[in-house]
């Protein structure tokens, strides 16, 4: 009977250790919880076992839920992969102690490079340089706001037991420390069960190079060189790329040499990343992540490996395939993180159902996913859809083929940072790779709202909907000339809504299956495409309910049947109402009924997707009534707190 590797994960990462494990001939066992029922994960593996409620904390986090479904399924090893308690050293002893292989490095290792502020004092104690900060056991937020003032503002906030952009934060000066260092706190509490943090010097305009590490239970550690993760948003990548662009070769040997001595330090075993922040002609340690991490896929397009199949072998006591000088780089490869988010709205995550969903295929391009078309992002965990990857013999073949790629894509049922992909790669800075982590921030128009729907969008959106209620042929109302006096017949007008924006369209049926809507002649041209005014475009249509996902030309487009009798919106509640923008937990609740605040102040704070985000007043006013208190679920759009002009 083949062996069985329970994957204590969720999501694409998940679902990319399945397919290797059954590459290798292991049987796959995956968890799940209420809300993950029906995952793709799930629906991949060999077996599946529920593990708790929707709750990470009761399910993805619980190490007696975890242990307990590896004993129930016979497993032999249990791969973590990243997030989660992948990290966690206490989990790595519990499989230990339970007779399972934790396909990840010793639990030591774990606790040593874990901790943020002990892995520093060991880079530092071994001479790697680092950024000048406060790496202390002392948490008293006097003495924080002290060592804050002695690294000089702007100072870092960061999580001490874990990565990922969770727990980060950055104070420009004394007067916002005290709200930073507690959002950080409460951030790296909920993400990893411990609250404390280390400050560092915020650099202005740094690199994030990492260097992927291996080793073995056999004494050989090498590296598999490097990547660059400078494009970020809320400080979490959103780009990476394999080999680092513009770095020289003695930089990148001085580079992979220290990363392959910090894993020495605390005798590592497994893949593991050594992070470094560079700026100028210096580079700084960072942090350790004692992991696989999400961009791991560049480094196995660079050098034509799969890191999984080696943390399997591994774990199972194989020793390293190759060494150092046998570890070859060839080409580029460049990864994008596609989310459901909204970048126009500081990039608020997004929830709902993937009511349209078009990955891209491609020579050099590849694919990691966790969802498919009909599966739903909840609030509950991180919203990544996929990782889109392209390689290419040198840079410039990889970013046209992701391009390409990019060009290919299509969500709809949620918002996502697809624009904000096609504009980062499209742009010039970045295909003169000027990269750094303020990119973003410093070409604001990437973050710019999507265009309304064009014409041919509104036509083609008239025909969707025809076809719709005339499946097989047309619609008597639109079949039989409408009848006026002293005019013309005219079929009746059809009604859509995009937004808040309803138009009545004017149309006439065509010969055959097509209509003329505002004049434009829209035909269909097989399952795949449609013509307007003779010009053939690729399309899909995809409905939810009276809900319309229209993928047309490259772009996706939101329509919608209206209730024409149904009342505006913000009707109900009064428009100076604050309503939840995303279904979440409340964290705090920072104003009083009868107080009056001004437009953008502050009003609660709401926990999502394992994000803190400070909502706002939406107008002037005085707090009517507060509708919610700390700890509360509330759903997308339910009134959270009322006003009313001063």
């Amino acid at each position: 009977m083949p062996r069985k590797i329970l994957v204590a994960n969720r999501g694409e990462i998940a679902c990319r250790i399945i397919a290797t494990a059954r590459r290798l001939g292991f049987l796959s066992v995956a968890v799940y919880s209420e809300a993950d029922a029906g995952a793709r994960h799930v629906r991949l593996a060999d077996e599946a076992l529920p593990i708790g409620p929707a709750a990470a904390a009761q399910s993805y986090l619980s190490i007696p839920a975890l242990i307990a479904a590896a004993r129930r399924s016979g497993a032999w090893a249990v791969h973590p992969g990243y997030g989660f308690l992948s990290e966690n050293a206490a989990f790595a002893r519990a499989c230990a102690e339970a007779g399972l292989v934790f396909i990840g490095p010793p639990p030591e290792a774990i606790a040593a490079m874990g901790d943020k502020a002990r892995a520093k004092a060991l880079m530092q104690a071994a001479g790697v340089p680092l950024v000048p900060g406060y790496h202390g056991e002392a948490q008293a937020p006097e003495v924080l706001a002290a060592e804050a003032a002695r690294i000089g503002w702007p100072v870092l906030i960061k999580a001490s037991a874990g990565g990922g952009g969770k727990g980060m934060k950055v104070a420009a000066d004394a007067a916002a420390f005290p709200a930073a260092l507690e959002s950080a706190q409460r951030e790296a509490q909920a993400a990893f069960g411990d609250s404390r943090v280390l400050l560092e010097k915020y650099l202005q305009q740094p690199r994030h190079i990492e260097v992927q590490v291996f080793a073995d239970t056999h004494g050989h550690v090498l590296h598999l060189f490097e990547r660059d993760c400078s494009l970020q948003r809320r400080h979490q990548k959103v780009v990476e790329e394999a080999p680092a662009p513009g770095l020289d070769p003695a930089r990148r040997a001085a580079m992979g040499e220290a990363a392959v001595a910090a894993a020495r330090a605390v005798g590592y075993v497994g893949a593991g990343t050594v992070e470094f922040i560079a700026e100028g002609d210096g580079f700084f340690f960072m942090e350790m992540n004692t992991r696989l991490q999400v961009e791991h896929p560049v480094t196995e397009a660079i050098t034509g490996l799969d890191l999984v199949e080696w943390q399997i072998r591994v774990a199972d006591g194989e020793a390293l395939p190759l060494r150092q000088e046998a570890v070859l780089l060839r080409g580029h490869a460049i990864e994008m993180r596609l989310y459901a988010e909204d970048p126009a709205r500081d990039f608020l995550p997004a929830t709902g159902r993937l009511g349209l969903l078009r990955l891209p295929r491609g020579e050099g391009v590849r694919v990691d996913s966790g969802v498919e078309e009909g599966d739903a992002v909840t609030p509950y965990y991180d919203p990544m859809l996929a990782k889109i990857i392209a390689w290419g013999e040198d840079r410039a073949v990889a970013l046209a083929r992701l391009r390409a790629a990019l060009a290919g894509c299509a969500v709809g049922g949620v918002r996502s940072n697809l624009d904000l992909l096609r504009g980062i790669a499209a742009h010039p800075g970045f295909a003169a790779a000027e990269l750094d982590t303020g990119f973003i921030a410093r070409h604001p128009a990437l973050l710019e709202a999507p265009p309304p729907a064009p014409p041919e969008a509104w036509a083609a959106a008239a025909l969707a909907l025809w076809q719709r209620d005339a499946p097989g042929g047309a619609a008597p109302w639109l079949a039989l000339p409408g009848w006026r006096l002293n005019g013309p017949a005219a079929a009746a007008p059809l009604a859509l809504a995009e937004g808040a924006e309803i138009r009545r369209l004017a149309v006439a049926p065509l010969p055959g299956c097509g209509l003329r809507v505002e004049g434009m002649a829209v035909v269909p041209d097989g399952p795949d495409a449609v013509r307007l005014d003779g010009h053939r475009q690729g399309w899909a249509v995809r409905w939810q309910g009276d809900a319309l996902w229209l993928w047309l030309g490259g772009r996706v487009h939101g329509f919608r049947v209206p209730d024409l009798l149904a009342p505006a919106a913000g009707e109900a509640a009064g428009e100076g109402s604050l309503r939840a923008p995303i279904p979440g937990r409340v964290i705090r609740v920072l104003v009083e009924a009868g107080q009056a605040v001004a437009r953008g102040a502050p009003l609660l704070v709401l926990e999502a997707m394992k994000t803190e985000l400070t909502l706002p007043a939406p107008r002037a006013g005085v707090v009517e009534s507060l509708r919610v208190s700390p700890g509360l679920m509330v759903e997308e759009g339910a009134v959270l707190v009322t006003l009313r002009p001063d």
